[in-house]
């Protein structure tokens, strides 16, 4: 029976809604109902209820005895993509009204230059200047008009626009006229979201900084609603804590702090993993770890290395540039809704397209016609047939056969069979490239890490992935399926923050140092503002101090974590990273300080999951099934594993299948599979076969 006190985490995906509930014991119980795309709100109510059913508990009952109730959305990122966001107007330097159009010509492709650009969020009539300048260095060289900010609300009023972003020439150094003029649009448009930049993304960069400001005013006024009548809705069950979101940064944060903000919340369910790789690690016996996160339509890939994942503040979403804080995530299309096609040159293609939850695979016999990654698995005979997910869905294998051999198999003359195994092939060669990309191309070898494979589809591909890299450690939580909502149960509060500063890090200047030093804590005093806010103080509260570096002449920076202000070891700490990044170093080159960083972090009480005593006896096969192994072996009688009986130190090997609550797992010929004490698989892999 669970004891309360509960940790809930639940997610919001395309196909289902993840609920994670941890009790006071450390045990955990996992629960999947169908999302309500139309209404998210009603599909985590929905597995709020199976939780409380589960306990043979009203759902009053159930949230009054809940002490953490962490959320991860896509809500945010959804309306950006659905282009579903509010009618947004731009207020702007005179002079600059085409940055955002402009977008320094930013091609992510410099041979693709026949693509157009996205959409712009705001047309050019509705972005409209306004009489005012900053110089760079904080100073005033035209003063602020509000005749012009209230002409502009006139126009607004007539398109009613529904929100409106303010970015400033250099409000970064000085935000007076952008606070100026958020005043005296509010007296005009009282009704409006009015989105500052100067509150969103304070740093040096015009674009990235207008482009961040106007999506969150884009997403805002879709985004916060609904958390605010969720949060509301559950605090009239019972809920009797604040209910926190999961920020793009991977740490929690409540919705009265996110509110101005909810651009922070585009990566909150991804994000959310690097609770459980925190967790994770302690099992898995490293703290070096990257975790390839399959779900529905895409692979998440993250890199943790001494206990501490990657991060950045330049991301890219359906090709909008935003410059907030947020875990270093890859993402490639390979889900398992990734579509399967033969283009026009005969190559075999998958991705980026996918079936999402609607219609789906063609095997969920919603519609959906076209062979997706699902489709390629059930015929390779790692997945079986029939009901998953509380008969949620259910898997058609002769629709899937079906598929295959139409879109894939015909065109390439290949057996259905042999066409689902090119699909995976090229499924987990997509997967490998982009564990590459977030291991070798930052200067870290993948074959030091140990590969976690997560997601629900995750673990199918885990053991390949892994020998394609060289990797010899993979570990697969049992809880891969709902890796997501898991984290969300161990993820600190965090706020991060940020000022410009533009200085020589070696500056002779006597003052130079106490200067440094004051201005960290001028942002630490605000950041600690916010813990206390939060209920954070004393032991449970962190600050992290940070810095954005560059050499001088270059235009990006490199992140580097140092509490010191001695220009001696942060430079030391800058070459550190410059050279793993880049292969060499500039003895004595000039490095300026671009941005100071400042990371509020609101400590948890670890979470320790409860460990089941070892009863260590030869695990038995639940059924056999004929399974694709690769393309040396072909079809195999395989061995299939009941996962929810295997218990701590059982060991099984290769290959074989193993079915989880919330995930398939399958190994290859050798592959040496170990339950861990906390009841999760590590598998050491063998390197003599081929991938499939």
């Amino acid at each position: 029976m669970l004891v309360a006190p509960f940790r809930v985490g639940v997610d919001v995906g395309g196909t289902f809604t993840d609920l994670v509930l941890v009790d006071a014991r450390g045990r955990v119980e996992a629960f999947k109902s169908p999302s309500v795309p139309t209404n998210p709100t009603e599909g985590v109510l929905a597995a709020v209820e199976l939780a409380a059913q589960s306990l043979n508990s009203s759902v009053k009952t159930f949230l009054a005895n809940t002490s953490l109730f962490v959320h991860g959305s896509t809500v945010a990122t959804n309306t950006l993509l659905e282009k579903k966001g509010a009618k947004v107007g731009l207020l702007v330097t005179e002079g600059f009204r085409d940055s955002l159009e402009i977008r320094r010509s930013i091609r992510e492709d410099v041979w693709d230059h026949r693509r157009p650009f996205p959409q712009v969020l705001v047309p050019r009539y509705l972005r409209l200047p306004i009489t005012e300048r900053i110089e760079a260095d904080g100073t005033v060289r035209a003063p602020f008009e509000p005749a012009s900010v209230a002409a502009a609300a006139r126009v607004f009023a007539e398109e009613e626009v529904e929100a409106v972003a303010i970015c400033f020439l250099h409000s970064y150094a000085n935000p007076a006229h952008e606070r100026a003029a958020k005043a005296e649009l509010q007296k005009h448009l009282p009704n409006a979201w009015v989105t500052a930049s100067s509150e969103i993304a304070p740093t040096i960069g015009e674009y990235e900084r207008t482009s961040t400001t106007v999506v969150n005013a884009y997403v805002a006024p879709r985004v916060v609603p609904y958390l605010r009548r969720l949060a509301e809705r559950l605090t009239a069950l019972g809920l009797p804590r604040k209910l926190l979101m999961i920020q793009s940064n991977g740490g929690a944060i409540s919705i009265d702090e996110i509110g101005h903000a909810p651009v922070n919340l585009v990566l909150s369910g991804p994000a959310a993993g690097v609770g459980s790789l925190k967790f994770f690690g302690k099992d898995a016996g490293s703290d070096h770890l990257i975790s390839i996160e399959v779900g529905g339509t895409s692979c998440d890939v993250t890199l943790m290395q001494h206990g501490a994942v990657s991060m950045t503040d330049q991301i890219v979403l359906d090709r909008y540039h935003l410059n907030i804080p947020a875990v270093d995530i890859h993402t490639v299309g390979a889900g398992g809704g990734t579509i399967a096609s033969v283009d026009s040159a005969g190559l075999l293609k998958a991705g980026p397209e996918g079936a999402g939850s609607m219609p789906g695979p063609a095997c969920y016999s919603r519609g959906g016609e076209r062979p997706t990654v699902t489709d390629a698995q059930l015929v390779l005979g790692r997945l079986k047939p029939g009901p998953y997910a509380g008969g949620a869905i259910t898997l058609d294998l002769d629709k899937a056969k079906r598929s295959i051999e139409i879109h894939v198999a015909q065109p390439l003359k290949l057996s259905v069979e042999g066409a689902a195994a090119s699909i995976i092939q090229l499924v987990e060669c997509n997967i490998l490239h982009a564990v590459e990309h977030s291991s070798l191309e930052k200067g870290y070898n993948p074959r030091s890490f140990t590969l976690v494979a997560a997601g629900g589809a995750g673990p199918l591909h885990g053991a390949a992935a892994a020998r394609l890299l060289g990797s010899r450690s993979l570990y697969i939580p049992r809880l891969a399926g709902v890796f997501c909502a898991f984290g969300m149960c161990n993820s600190d509060l965090r706020h991060d923050h940020v000022r410009s500063w533009l200085q020589d890090l070696d500056s002779r200047a006597a003052s130079a140092r106490d200067e440094l030093e004051s201005g960290f804590q001028q942002i630490e005093k605000a950041a600690g503002a916010v813990l206390v806010r939060e209920g954070f103080e004393g032991a449970r509260a962190a600050l992290r101090r940070g810095y954005d570096l560059r050499y001088f002449g270059q235009q990006w920076t490199v992140p580097v974590e140092s509490s010191s202000t001695d220009p001696a070891i942060v430079r030391a700490a800058f070459e550190t990273v410059y050279e793993r990044l880049f292969g060499y170093v500039q003895p004595a080159g000039a490095i300026e300080i671009v941005n100071l960083r400042v990371a509020a972090i609101g400590r948890l009480d670890p979470l320790e999951i409860a460990q089941a005593l070892p009863t260590v006896v030869e695990p038995v096969p639940s059924s056999h099934r004929r399974v694709w192994i690769d393309r040396e072996t072909g079809f195999a009688d395989t061995p299939v594993y009941d996962g929810t009986i295997l218990t701590p130190r059982q060991r099984l090997v290769g290959p074989a299948v193993i079915e989880e609550a919330t995930t398939t797992i399958f190994v290859g010929p050798n592959d040496q599979v170990t339950m861990t004490d906390a009841g999760n698989y590590h598998v050491s892999i063998a390197h003599a076969g081929g991938p499939v």
